[in-house]
């Protein structure tokens, strides 16, 4: 109540209301060390209603963890460690960066995954080193949020018994009454979800306590404990009330609540000495449970040496092959593949040194060429398949590969059309600011797919997914750029990756000293130099647009005309780069340069200057063979040859 009204900002019903049910679980049930909030085999809590920050802070401070009370008086302040809604690698002790309902509700289901997995791969009769709970908090806008549903299904279906949350069913939402709005039944909802549900008084400590023994003890199902509480719980006048979601109470109000609590109402940011002391003990059972895991892991070392080796390696998160020696070599050829079936291909290659990979599809393997041959299906053919079949759920399974890739442990892929990054957006754009590695493989990437027509011909999301802060978003323009994009995604460890494919084949192309594949990782490079030392102009493509490129080069070469070709499939990897790197690229004196693109243009000014032009598409597209459709967009050959003529040299 204190910090939300210094900050005279946040939201004090929820962690009110939901105080009785966190202090059973942090005390009573939670596996962690406030000392080590990185303790590999700590349970997971994630406080998906992350409006409600207070709640963790609090929990946080009171068992030890490095978070002061000064910090909790700075609530929503520039440059504090506790942010208005929870912040991964901020605050020691968060897990996920939770703000955007449901997100958190569904990325617990990919840390229930990779516990399993990890389970599953690593343990033993006698050592159990991966055994750990996923625990979250979870809102009626939780439950709201289409992503939850998505989420709840597959955690069913994948019976992830280690997942427990705890619903804070107060019955209010900023509007008001959910009666407004929200009058299903969540025993039903969730039954048929095939979770373990209960419902209890979330303010009666032994009901909350019976609650979570026994979904504990449900080892088939995740669960759901339905926590009826009261928003505000307390308040003598805001109980009950949206007013107490997401506004201070008042000083006043604060007063008489602290009457009602038998507190000086004058005395502000107050801890009865006997609740620090019980809340302290966490410290010391923190270090206990470490401790006799440190003594299993041991045992676990000397009687299973290798198994322990790629375990800490699995989890610290170090590759112990060199990538590159597993890259498979494409031979030139006109004909070429899609680059979609060159990701396959290299998937296949990997996946057996790199067995950590762990990844699937929105129902459309094989499409997307996510299939890991002969490694089994994830929840169907046991615990350790490393296929994921997660249906129709691009939001969901996004959601889960970060959970998967915030536990530690797995390297996790997932696949669908490119368009329906329109549905996984919020899971990416989480990713990229809690800087977490996951890898998205995107198929079928332009009006290259053909036939399907404009709902899946993905125009403007290049554009827009570079617009996005720290996602790497490549596009590789032959089957050799494919397999060090990939050694570039799982290198890359501080945000995702977004590997764009082509559905339709292209042609593969030759390469030397001078355009080695390798140089993909820079982002762009030059493919086809001119005969000169300065070129006449520069042609700038990715994906599938690279042939383009190629082809008017030698067009413009017959007509004296010297051009460099450069590949760009990476922005971001460019930009990364020295100036002198990206000068001898891109020389600043060629002002006539050509980007090709079978997407918007929007942005390609960044690269071919004022004086330049982009090729591309900036309307939506049609549905036709895919032939046709790059003439009648004019995204061709004599198109670019065209345009370099009327540029100025």
């Amino acid at each position: 109540m204190d910090a939300v009204q210094k900050a005279n900002s946040g939201h004090p019903g929820m962690p009110m209301g939901m105080a009785d049910v966190a202090f059973v679980l942090w005390t009573k049930f939670l596996k962690h060390n406030p000392k080590n909030p990185e303790w590999i085999d700590r349970d997971r809590f994630i406080l998906s209603a992350g409006h409600g920050s207070m709640l963790i802070y609090s929990l946080l401070h009171l068992t030890g963890y490095d978070l002061s009370l000064e910090e909790i008086k700075n609530f929503r302040q520039m440059g504090s460690k506790t942010a208005g809604h929870p912040e991964y690698g901020v605050t020691p002790g968060v897990e996920m960066t939770t703000g955007p309902l449901g997100q958190g509700f569904a990325t617990g289901v990919g840390m229930a995954m990779a516990e399993q997995f990890l389970a599953g791969k690593f343990n033993t009769e006698s050592h159990k080193i991966v055994n750990h709970y996923t625990y979250a908090i979870v809102s009626d806008g939780d439950l709201m949020e289409g992503i939850s549903h998505e989420a709840a299904s597959l955690a069913g279906h994948l019976k992830l018994g280690k997942l427990i949350y705890l619903y804070d069913a107060n019955s209010i939402s900023i509007d008001g009454s959910t009666d407004l709005a929200f009058t299903e039944d969540p025993v039903k909802r969730f039954e048929a979800y095939n979770w373990h549900v209960q419902e209890i008084d979330g303010h009666n400590h032994a009901e909350i306590e019976n609650a979570i023994q026994n979904a504990q003890k449900e080892t088939s199902k995740p669960s759901i404990v339905i926590c009826r509480t009261h928003i505000g719980f307390g308040s003598p006048n805001k109980q009950d009330s949206a007013s107490s979601h997401g506004s201070p109470l008042g000083e006043e109000e604060i007063k008489l609540t602290k009457e009602i609590y038998g507190w000086d109402p004058e005395r502000q940011f107050f801890i009865p000495e006997e609740a620090l002391v019980v809340f302290r003990q966490e410290i010391a059972k923190g270090d206990a449970a470490e401790k006799s895991w440190n003594d299993v892991m041991g045992s676990f070392r000397k009687e299973h040496p290798e198994k322990a080796i790629t375990f800490q390696n699995w989890m610290s998160g170090k590759l112990a092959v060199d990538i590159e020696k597993l890259l498979p070599v494409f031979e030139a050829d006109a004909k070429g593949t899609a680059t979609r079936g060159a990701s396959g291909i290299v998937l296949n290659d990997l996946k057996d040194e790199i067995d950590n990979l762990f990844g699937g599809s929105a129902d459309l393997e094989g499409s997307v060429k996510t299939n890991l041959k002969g490694e089994g299906r994830f929840g169907l053919d046991g615990a350790t398949g490393r296929n994921v079949h997660y249906g129709v759920r691009e939001h969901g399974m996004a959601a889960a590969l970060n959970g998967m890739a915030l536990h530690g442990g797995l390297i996790p892929f997932g696949g669908t059309f490119f368009v329906f990054t329109d549905y996984c957006r919020p899971s990416i754009r989480l990713a990229a600011l809690m800087k977490t590695p996951s890898i998205f493989v995107m198929t079928h990437d332009s009006i290259g797919l053909g036939e399907d027509g404009p709902t899946h011909q993905p125009v403007e999301h290049l554009m827009s997914l570079r617009a996005m802060p720290n996602v790497l978003v490549i596009r590789p323009g032959d089957a050799n750029e494919v397999a060090y994009a990939w050694k570039a995604a799982i290198e890359h460890k501080t945000g995702p990756t977004i590997l764009v494919l082509t559905r339709q084949n292209i042609p593969t192309f030759e390469r030397g000293e001078h355009n080695k594949p390798e140089l993909t990782q820079k982002g762009a490079y030059i493919l086809s130099d001119s005969g000169k030392s300065i070129p006449d102009a520069i042609l700038i493509g990715t994906g599938s647009e690279v042939y383009l490129a190629m082809e008017a080069q030698k067009e413009l070469k017959e007509k004296g005309i010297d051009v460099r070709v450069v590949s760009m499939p990476c922005w971001e990897l460019f930009e990364n780069q020295d100036s002198t790197y990206i000068e001898k690229v891109l020389p600043s004196s060629v002002k006539n340069r050509v980007a090709v693109e079978a997407g918007s243009t929007f942005g390609w000014e960044r690269w071919v200057g004022s004086e330049g032009t982009a090729i591309g598409i900036d309307t939506f597209g049609e549905s036709a063979p895919y032939q046709e459709l790059y003439k009648h967009f004019g995204i061709t050959t004599k198109k670019v040859v065209e345009v370099v003529l009327a540029q100025k040299f």
